[in-house]
């Protein structure tokens, strides 16, 4: 059982679709899973839920929601696996996504961040074992001028275990 914290993006219905289609096609592991998203806190296996919970509702208390633009793909090596990732990495709001993660990590769960593995703030849009199958994904999109903007409001605590991701607790961005 790991416990992980979540920002959904608010997305306008074309921007959401655009993403689920794309997601439907190219990722293979995670979107039957769970809704486009970006990972502010990766999963943490040594805490109680009651113990990461109160420290998630404790830091965040002070945080503010922000907007965010996605106007590139990258491609990334797993750090865990055989796969890499395609992900959309936002232009603005990419110091707010680092700033958040970061202050979620500054006190009881210091000791679970991992400094080996760069922190990319991102939307997984694909994943394959293969790297040119990456390439090729982020090009498509890299060709297309795009801007997707949307918001962060809230965080959303999960439970993450045999492929279920199971909300806590939803926290509301002053």
């Amino acid at each position: 059982m790991a416990y992980l914290v979540l920002a959904y993006p608010e997305l306008d219905e074309t921007s959401f679709d655009l993403i689920q289609t794309y997601r439907k096609n190219n990722d293979e592991l995670y979107y039957s899973v769970v809704q486009p998203h970006f990972t502010i806190v990766f999963p943490v296996f040594n805490k109680t839920e009651a113990a990461f919970k109160a420290e998630i509702d404790r830091i965040v208390q002070s945080s503010s929601g922000f907007g965010f633009s996605l106007r590139c793909a990258v491609i990334s090596k797993d750090a865990f696996s055989d796969y890499y990732h395609a992900f959309l990495v936002p232009d603005e709001g990419h110091s707010q996504f680092v700033k958040l993660h970061d202050k979620l990590y500054s006190g009881n769960l210091k000791d679970n961040l991992r400094l080996d593995v760069d922190f990319i703030p991102h939307l997984g849009i694909g994943n394959s074992k293969d790297k040119f199958t990456c390439k090729r994904m982020v090009d498509e999109w890299n060709e297309k001028d795009f801007d997707i903007k949307g918001t962060i409001s809230e965080l959303t605590i999960v439970n993450y275990e045999n492929d279920i991701v199971e909300i806590i607790e939803k926290i509301e961005l002053i």
